[in-house]
């Protein structure tokens, strides 16, 4: 039986940034294809390139050169609307800094992503109120940011993600501005979430973090130096 399509497949990226004075080179020949229903960890210190990776990832950048599939769909020939499109339905993002409504309730800041797909309000209600339960932020629907910890801010922003049933979650650092223990708890949710058949994508520099994906791509000057998964190198 044939391996199914990866849903994530990046083939010869490269990103060079020019300015008049230098030229950069973010990411330098990068190769990997991730399944559907895989936790990776993306990891490599400040400067390594993936925060370069993620954007393009995120369709949010475009690689100088290689291309990226997406859930079958080459990234690299779109338009800007039609990237929108794809960053709305196919790609959940959660970010270090929640990017919440301050003023708003849980529930409302979760349902925003489908206002802007035209879904209409008693639907996008229920749905909101159903992915808080599913993060176990039943007790806090309407809440406000301000009424709520980190970790429980987080668990909204992990709700919002999921709100448009995308093909893949993008977490940028997402551990980043709350406590060890929420921080174990969010990993733990994250854990959750892929067993139940999501596709994570984590950026990370921390190796306590990465350790509770499957699989980590380490990065370093742009290139991936190891790509390892149960604690065994798929790649050197």
């Amino acid at each position: 039986m044939a391996n199914p399509k990866p849903i994530i497949e990046v083939t010869h990226l490269s990103k060079v940034y020019k300015t008049e004075a230098m030229e950069t080179i973010a990411l330098d020949n990068v190769s990997f294809a991730i399944q559907k229903g895989e936790f990776v960890a993306i990891m490599g210190p400040s400067g390594s390139g993936k925060s370069t990776l993620m954007h393009i990832l995120g369709a949010l950048d475009r690689p100088t050169s290689g291309t990226y599939v997406l859930d079958g769909e080459n990234v690299e020939n779109l338009t800007k609307d039609q990237l929108a499109e794809i960053r709305n339905k196919k790609i959940g993002f959660v970010f270090q800094s929640f990017n919440l409504l301050p003023r708003t309730s849980a529930v409302k800041n979760v349902a925003l992503p489908m206002i802007y797909a035209g879904i209409e309000k008693a639907e996008r209600i229920k749905k909101a109120e159903q992915l808080l339960t599913k993060v176990g932020l039943g007790d806090r629907m309407q809440h406000t940011s301000s009424q709520l910890s980190g970790g429980q801010m987080q668990r909204v922003a992990i709700a919002r993600a999921l709100a448009m049933n995308p093909s893949i979650i993008l977490a940028d650092e997402p551990t980043g501005n709350i406590s060890s223990a929420q921080s174990d708890e969010i990993m733990h949710l994250f854990q959750d979430l892929q067993k139940q058949g999501h596709t994570i994508v984590m950026i990370t520099h921390e190796p306590s973090v990465a350790a509770f994906a499957q699989r980590v791509i380490h990065i370093k000057d742009g290139k991936i130096e190891k790509d390892e998964l149960n604690g065994k190198d798929r790649i050197k």
